[in-house]
Parts: C-alpha cells; structure tokens; sequence
C-alpha cells in the first residue's frame, strides 16, 4: 500500500445536532493512516489502518451517520473527548476547599464521564491545519462556571495529528479562572480485526504495569494500589484477553470482564509506552503512549448488539476495548492517588498516541 502525501484535514457537512447546531466531519490522511473526527463531542469516528496484506479498515467502532452518536445509548462514548471528568465520581460528590461539590448522577450511585450533558455532547470549535508533522484538527471549547456542576470557568484544547509513521496525537491542553478538578481522555472502542469484527477476547494485550486500583462492587476504587502479580489483572507479559476474563475473581465479577484502572510505570507528565494491542488475525498492532499516570482497560462488558456499525455488523457484547489514558477514577475524594486538581494560572497537559504497525 502506498504512502499518501499528507494534505489539509477535508471537510464536509455531516448532519445537525437537535437544537440545530451544524455539525461537520474532517478526514485527516498521512501515511498509511486515515481518520475521521466529528467537531460534536470531538470524537473519532472512524480509524482505518492497514493489516498484514496492506488491506486498510476499520479498526475503532462507530457509524458512517450522526444520529446514533446523538441518540443510541451504545454510541454515546464512542470516540468521544470525555470531560470534564472522565471515569467516575462516588456519590457524584467532592470537596474543593471546603465547598461541596454535588454532581449528576448519570451513572448510579456514580457521576461518570463528565455527565449526560459532558464534552462528549458538546459542539466544539474546529481549526484543521497542516503542520510539520502532519494534519491536525485543533478543537477548543470554554466550559462556563457551573457547566455540569462543575466549579471554574475552564478553556480546553484538544488537537489531533495524524503523522507519516501511521501514528495518531492527541494532545491536551486547558486552563481554569477558579480551583476546579479536570480528568480528560478519548474513549475510542478499539477492534483491530476490521471487517471481520471478531471478538475482542483473541486480542493480546500487554500493559506497563505492576499496579491496578481495585473497585468495589460499583466501581468505586478503594483506595489501594494493587500488586497484579499472581491476578489475572497481570498483563506484564502479553495475554489474550479472554484467557481469564471469566475467572472467579472478585474484581472481574464487580465489572463482568475488565474495567480497571492500571497505574502504569514510569514518570508522570513524561510521554512513556503504556500498551500494546495485538490481533493475530490481521497482524494489526496498536501501541500506546502517554504522559498520563493511569489507563482504563475497558473489555466490553456492556455492549449488547443492539447497533450496528461499520459492515453493518452489530457491535456484540465484547467486541471491542477502550485503553483510556487518564487520572485514576474517584481522584477528587481519594487524596493519595495523583492529584486532579488544576488551579488558576496552571497549564493542563496531557499528550497520548496510538501507534500502528503490523506483525507477520
């Protein structure tokens, strides 16, 4: 398959959002590599990546039409920027300098993702460019004081590049005008297999992690950070991820399957590996790379094929995984994890990349 020369992102109408909103699709193209991003919720729509034969396809869930991401409960997240907190809030409840703090509970008992009305479901400011590097689409928003029961006028901005070595950024960057708390990630569903959509669990998967964060029973952490070794969390070593998704142990029967936070190694703020996703099939191989402290491992487990996307194949239970690069969940009430509070004057950043290759 030939390289394709990088070029300006391209830009067509794609629909409106209920309240009339415009909404438009970019297609950013170097290398090997072709993304489509949404300015509504900033999201990925579709990620193509050549397997072993050169083949592109898809390799991220979702759907070539608006309305699912704007209506159908499954496609919700997909792809999305997810803030202002992404993961969840006990309770829906913190204390930033002796005020409460109370938000929606989207998610019972729990706030998740930001809330129903989180960056996921926002318009957001599109700019596509062309940089040295390659295509980017830099998107930005400023999320008002109170927006979602949350404190602090924020200013976020989130830009995309795709680069010639078949590797998509993301880097983040935001700002506060009053004490707040921020946890932003992307929830790309990710299934390297393309067309043939075959069940995430014949995935291998190798983390950069000694540590996880276990959950009660509503997904709450509980404060420790646990050793993997000897746990069918331990994914030093590359494991499919079916080969112990069903084992009786108490945190895969919490989350059925895996929905983890991992504490990956390394220096936080520094660009470090964090993951590599493998399909045997296609030879597909994603790695990721982050300056986050923490990744969510997410198998699937509520995916109910009730839509169909790409192929017009339903997206069954299990048939993909999210690897959020994030703050640990629960962070705001949990003051010995990494700290997601961000005060005026601070520069937020945060920069993750998912890196494509193949393997005979």
């Amino acid at each position: 398959m030939t390289q394709s020369t990088p070029t300006l992102p391209v830009a067509r109408p794609w629909g409106q959002t209920d309240d009339g909103t415009p909404v438009t699709l970019y297609t950013l193209r170097a290398g090997q590599l072709e993304v489509q991003i949404t300015d509504y919720g900033g999201r990925l729509v579709s990620v193509r990546a050549p397997d072993r034969q050169g083949q592109l396809d898809e390799v991220s869930l979702g759907s070539n039409d608006l309305e699912p991401y704007l209506h159908h409960p499954e496609a919700r997240y997909f792809g999305a920027l997810i803030g202002r907190y992404g993961n969840r809030i006990a309770d829906g409840r913190f204390e930033l300098d002796g005020q409460s703090v109370q938000l929606e509970l989207n998610n019972p008992p729990n706030a998740l993702h930001g809330g129903s009305g989180g960056f996921h479901a926002r318009v957001w400011n599109a700019t596509p460019g062309l940089s040295a590097e390659g295509p980017t689409l830099r998107l930005q928003r400023r999320s008002e004081d109170g927006e979602d029961g949350y404190p602090g006028a924020l200013d976020v901005e989130v830009t995309y590049t795709v680069t010639a070595d078949n590797a998509l950024h993301i880097a983040y960057r935001a700002s506060a005008e009053a004490p707040t708390v921020l946890n932003l990630t992307n929830h790309t569903y990710w299934n390297l297999s393309g067309a043939q959509l075959d069940s995430i669990l014949d995935h291998t998967l190798q983390l950069e992690s000694d540590r996880y964060t276990p959950v009660s029973a509503v997904l709450i952490p509980t404060g420790e950070l646990a050793e993997v070794d000897g746990t069918p969390m331990d994914f030093r070593t590359p494991h499919t991820l079916g080969e112990r998704i069903d084992a009786p142990f108490d945190q895969l029967q919490h989350a059925g399957g895996y929905d983890h936070n991992f504490v990956l190694r390394g220096q936080d703020g520094t660009l470090q590996p964090a993951a590599v996703l493998h399909d045997p099939r296609s030879g597909r191989v994603m790695t990721v790379e982050t300056t986050e402290p923490g990744m969510q491992v997410y198998s699937g487990n509520f995916q109910d094929g009730s839509l169909s996307g790409y192929h017009q194949r339903p997206y069954a239970y299990r048939t993909a995984v999210c690897l959020e690069t994030q703050h640990y969940p629960d962070s705001p009430n949990q003051p010995q994890f990494p700290s997601t509070r961000l005060d005026p004057g601070q520069a937020w950043t945060s920069h993750t990349v998912y890196r494509f290759s193949t393997q005979d």
